[in-house]
């Protein structure tokens, strides 16, 4: 059998082992590779901040900019989390007139969606799924402190790793692999200043659009769509639907709803193909069927927190693929670009 394609196939399988790993491991491999990404960001600062002030005073202060941008953030997303579950819990009534409108139509043609949440939202499902709420968020406080301490550990050990990988006996290796790490954590960061202007754009646009049309919580909508924005696809489904339903309520009318929907859909099309694409250059030129495929892949294995980091995994793997002859060719393949160049070199 030729060499190459017992290559492919090892691979495939090396690939499919890692995956099912990160399957299982979820609970080791999350924060570990999220620690990484983040270490990635800030440690152009972590260094700075280390060229003028002893180590130990360095990595403090990198930590605690790093949590106050965090802090900020998280509550920015709780209040704007809070404002909405406020507006659903004072306008119930409404919610539920308006959903029983909504479907007569379904019940006239013999669908009988009320029957069905009748027969199924009861004390007990309430009460199972406030759990499951529960649970979640103390998985995600879990997650958060596992994440901070490997990103403490991960700040002190970053430059002697560095090292160790300089000092291989494989000269050839060790120059690609460095090549490869600084050209992935350059990308990374090009990612997120990509992702969080398309972010403030799409949460200013989001909040103008609503204040014009009227809808109620445009400041509230305008902050989800701004968080939302960091998960491809997903996040832009969920910040145009739900406006549109809350618009449906408060408007009683499926044409304004309609418009909401349309116009919310019309504004992250252009930001996610036209803006994005514009300020990020061909330095993150991908396939948009590989960025669909890290989306939908880690999405699957990781839930939400892998639909924030399916992309940047997938740059991560690219841009490892284009330092190594063997594997160019990958790279070069799932580019978004048609230049004999791969855009992840």
């Amino acid at each position: 059998m030729d060499n190459k394609v017992v290559s492919i196939m090892a691979g495939l399988v090396i690939a499919f082992v890692v995956l099912a790993a990160s399957s299982m491991a979820q609970v080791v491999f999350e924060p570990v590779i999220f620690a990484i990404f983040i270490i990635a960001l800030i440690w152009p600062l972590q260094k700075a901040l280390a060229s003028r002030t002893p180590k130990a005073l360095a990595l403090l202060i990198t930590i605690v900019i790093t949590l106050a941008v965090v802090v900020a953030l998280t509550s920015m997303i709780v209040w704007g989390a809070g404002e909405i579950a406020d507006w659903i819990r004072h306008n119930l009534l409404k919610i539920g007139a308006t959903f029983r409108n909504s479907t007569k139509w379904l019940e006239d043609h013999d669908i009988f969606v009320m029957s069905q949440v009748t027969e199924n939202f009861d004390a007990a499902w309430l009460i199972g799924f406030l759990k499951t709420v529960a649970s979640r968020v103390n998985v995600l406080v879990g997650f958060s402190l596992l994440v901070f301490i490997f990103l403490i550990m991960g700040l002190v050990e970053t430059e002697d790793f560095q090292n160790h990988i300089a000092k291989l006996k494989d000269q050839e290796t060790s120059r690609r692999l460095l090549m490869a790490s600084q050209s992935i954590a350059r990308k990374f960061r090009k990612y997120m200043i990509v992702r969080t202007i398309a972010s403030i754009v799409t949460g200013v646009a989001v909040a103008g659009f609503a204040l014009l049309m009227g809808l109620e919580l445009a400041a509230a909508w305008g902050i989800l769509a701004f968080a939302l924005n960091y998960l491809p696809y997903i996040g832009a489904l969920i910040v145009t639907v739900l406006p549109a339903l809350f618009a449906l309520v408060q408007f009683e009318s499926w044409q304004t709803a309609m418009l909401v929907f349309v116009a919310l859909a019309v504004i992250q099309f252009v930001i996610g193909s036209y803006l994005e694409p514009l300020i990020s250059g061909s330095a993150l030129a991908i396939s948009p069927s590989v960025v669909t495929f890290a989306v939908v892949l880690w999405t699957f294995l990781w839930g939400l927190p892998g639909a924030f980091i399916g992309v940047p995994l997938a740059i991560a793997f690219l841009t490892l693929c284009a330092q190594f002859p063997s594997t160019q060719w990958i790279a070069t393949m799932f580019s978004g670009t048609s230049r004999t160049r791969s855009p992840v070199d």
